[in-house]
């Protein structure tokens, strides 16, 4: 991997991450951009003692661009982009509308591949193995920044999630806060740890693959499965089998095979919705499919939306090393055509319901594997 860091036009920053050695990336940025101009601030809720972002300058980033005025595909045929490169393998930026700034923390985009048209799930091995590397070494960094407390590399895929660019990226947040969610985790970590003696991820991944009910996919260095209480419909998390508390964490042996195992999955979930015999076919909960795939993903078949968050530890006072670096992958569509909305019980009270039993969604997810 060859590491290239440049400025864009405003001053914000650029990475370009590549597969060969002898890439050179010394393109400028050529657009006229005015200064960035950020209005972000983090408020506590009292109440939940949480953390919101108040981000208004967000209100006018882009939203839905056609295809040629993309502004994350690579600058070619005398259209600038955020990208000054006519190409590249993986590039990373901060983010022109970032939802955290400055002393708040700070947003960047992650760019997996210059063709507009592909997914994370149409990369290489090789290619997804750049991806990891970029995550990492941008959670190293982003980890020195002074206040950030916790690195979180996600990616959203689909409208139905909210996406308003459909080019195959993801995003990092630096927060300058512990999330509510790994609060939660920590404390249960603690309290599990108070009980038994032992360490929670641990025993949570020995109790899944000890039933093997919930098993969806297991290799030499990683295991994925759908969670006992799964939330979402269909959501598998995606635990290293030695457990480290972050990416930087990770063995050469789980780096290697964690392109196979995720690639794998997230053909899967392209697939969940799909017949296999060129008809409809009834999913777990009575829904139709979509079609049929043989392939890693149908000629014309819609792709399943996402969201795909790697959970690591925070830094600094809340670090724990024992915790578990694990990814949590969800879609929020139940069945064919449905989604699963965050009504009165989800969205008022936090209370999950959910439609699909994990039983039967890792059996579909089992059933929809890769030839």
């Amino acid at each position: 991997m060859k590491k290239t860091t440049t400025r864009l036009a405003d001053g914000r920053e650029l990475i370009y991450y590549d597969l060969r050695d002898d890439a050179v990336r010394d393109e400028r940025d050529r657009r006229p951009l005015d200064p960035v101009a950020t209005a972000s601030e983090i408020r506590h809720d009292r109440l939940l003692g949480d953390s919101v972002a108040i981000a208004s300058h967000r209100q006018a980033r882009t939203y839905h661009p056609p295809a040629d005025e993309c502004p994350l595909c690579p600058s070619r045929d005398g259209r600038l982009s955020e990208i000054p490169a006519p190409d590249y393998d993986v590039a990373v930026f901060e983010n022109r509308f970032p939802s955290l700034a400055g002393d708040s923390g700070r947003c960047e985009v992650v760019c997996f591949t210059p063709d507009h048209d592909a997914s994370f799930a149409d990369l290489s091995e090789e290619q997804a193995a750049l991806v990891l590397e970029a995550w990492t070494d941008r959670t190293a960094e982003l980890s020195q920044l002074p206040g950030v407390e916790q690195v979180f590399c996600f990616e959203n895929r689909g409208a139905e999630i909210g996406v308003t660019l459909g080019h195959p990226h993801g995003q990092i947040y630096a927060y300058p806060f512990i999330t509510p969610r790994t609060e939660r985790m920590l404390t249960s970590l603690a309290a599990h740890r108070e009980a038994t003696g032992g360490n929670l991820f641990d025993d949570t991944v020995a109790d899944e693959l000890a039933d093997g009910r919930r098993i969806v996919l297991e290799g030499e260095h990683w295991v994925v499965f759908v969670p006992y209480a799964a939330h979402w419909p269909y959501e598998v998390h995606l635990y290293p089998k030695r457990r480290v508390p972050d990416l930087l964490a990770l063995d050469e042996a789980a780096r290697t095979e964690f392109p196979q195992i995720y690639l794998e999955v997230l053909r899967r979930f392209d697939r969940i919705f799909v017949g296999r015999d060129g008809g409809k076919e009834a999913g777990p909960d009575g829904g139709k499919g979509e079609g049929t795939s043989r392939g890693p993903r149908a000629a014309g078949a819609a792709r399943t939306p996402y969201i795909a968050a790697w959970h690591q530890a925070p830094l600094r006072a809340g670090r724990r090393e024992d915790f578990a670096l694990h990814l949590e992958l969800f879609t929020i569509r139940r069945t064919s055509g449905k989604l699963k909305f965050l009504a009165g019980s989800e969205s008022g009270m936090n209370v999950f319901i959910n439609d699909v039993p994990p039983e039967a969604a890792a059996e579909r997810l089992r059933e929809v594997a890769s030839e």
